[in-house]
């Protein structure tokens, strides 16, 4: 009876001692070790790919954003998202923004809408999105077409969180900010090229533009008149 309990007490001290050396290693040394190695290493990744502007931090260049104007009663669910037509505007959020669950770039949620290309709900609100493109970005002297409209305009990524938009998608939009900011056509343009990034190696993915990015630099362009 004593050799039984003497052999239970030096088992339980053992996974206890076991326990205590696990911890300290898995739970403490190893995550410093990690976040010591990744915030001298990769510092910028590490911390979220932040975003700075004028010293304050504005974003991640990893996730979307909105750029709308401001409510004119916050908190009051009825009330519609109107964008900002000063900015460039990002792809759709999960689906298409406010006709889904995820209607701010939440990241608490994202997630595409999960319905199928034939799905009349889905057709109606691709339809709808692309009317409102054309509407936004045709100015006085620049009307846009149905057919000018690129996909990611009216359709959200996987993630529904996708920061960029295609080349074609910000130049569609140029004249519209051209307009609403005062500025030059032509320096708006030169503005998306500059901000144009090829795809990764040459030949992973296509063609983008960060959003956040570009709209930095357009408020910068603005500031020097």
């Amino acid at each position: 009876m004593n050799n039984s309990v003497g052999n239970a007490v030096r088992l339980l001290w053992a996974g206890l001692r076991a326990l205590l050396v696990l911890t300290v290693v898995t739970g403490v040394l190893y995550p410093l070790a990690v976040t010591g190695i990744a915030q001298v290493a990769f510092n910028d990744k590490a911390n979220g790919s932040e975003v700075t502007s004028e010293g304050k931090v504005v974003g991640s260049e990893l996730i979307g954003q909105t750029y709308n104007l401001p409510m004119k009663n916050p908190g009051d669910a009825e009330e519609a998202v109107v964008p900002d037509l000063k900015w460039f505007q990002p792809r759709p959020s999960n689906g298409l923004g406010s006709n889904s669950v995820n209607t701010q770039y939440s990241i608490i949620l994202s997630g595409a809408t999960n319905r199928s290309g034939d799905n009349d709900d889905l057709i109606k609100w691709v339809t709808d999105a692309k009317a409102a493109v054309v509407k936004d970005n045709s100015t006085a002297i620049y009307k846009v077409k149905p057919s000018d409209v690129p996909a990611d305009a009216v359709t959200s990524s996987g993630s529904g969180l996708d920061p960029h938009i295609s080349p074609e998608y910000a130049e569609l939009q140029v004249h519209r900010v051209a307009e609403q900011n005062k500025l030059d056509v032509k320096a708006v343009e030169r503005l998306v090229a500059d901000h144009t990034d090829d795809r990764i190696l040459g030949f992973i993915g296509e063609p983008r533009v960060n959003v956040l990015q570009l709209n930095i630099a357009l408020k910068a362009l603005v500031a020097k008149g």
